[in-house]
């Protein structure tokens, strides 16, 4: 699965880790119930809804996408606490290297593991990775049914808002 990264990035996305779709065709967030990316478009985050395999068109809008494991599974919950908290390491030092001005962490579950901080919770964080704001967000995946549409929108939309504004 491909980091869609660039220097001075305005947010960088990051997920738990690919499903089996993403893993099969290489792109972010590949299954069709999957609400990033409308979730990116309604919460202006990019001018139009973009596809999967338009993925690298996020660099355009200063937007960028991984994951904290690399490791493809059907669910989340076959990773390790070693896998995330590994992950967690690869993620500072990737940011470390693109210096975006936000990292925003698809999943409180896996930032709390992968970070070591168990009493996270949704939205800007007090840790910083370098210069780079941290910003936990929910899982956008149709299955995390605590998190509608308008409520995914309305905190994506609160990320975007901080990301208008000075770095992190």
């Amino acid at each position: 699965m491909p980091d869609v990264v660039a220097d001075g990035l305005r947010v960088l996305f990051c997920g738990i880790n690919p499903g089996l779709l993403s893993a099969e065709t290489g792109h972010h967030f590949a299954r069709p119930g999957n609400r990033f990316w409308p979730v990116l478009h309604r919460a202006g985050l990019t001018p139009r809804q973009l596809r999967p395999d338009e993925q690298f068109e996020l660099l355009e809008y200063g937007l960028g996408i991984t994951n904290v494991v690399a490791r493809p599974s059907a669910t989340a919950a076959e990773l390790t606490r070693d896998e995330l908290r590994e992950g967690g390491r690869r993620l500072a030092a990737l940011v470390e290297r693109y210096r975006p001005c936000w990292l925003a962490v698809a999943g409180i579950g896996a930032y709390r593991t992968a970070f070591g901080e168990p009493k996270a919770t949704v939205g800007r964080q007090a840790r910083r990775i370098g210069g780079t704001g941290v910003w936990v967000l929910p899982n956008p995946s149709g299955l995390n049914a605590g998190w509608p549409l308008a409520k995914l929108t309305e905190e994506y939309g609160r990320l975007r808002h901080a990301a208008e504004g000075p770095a992190g």
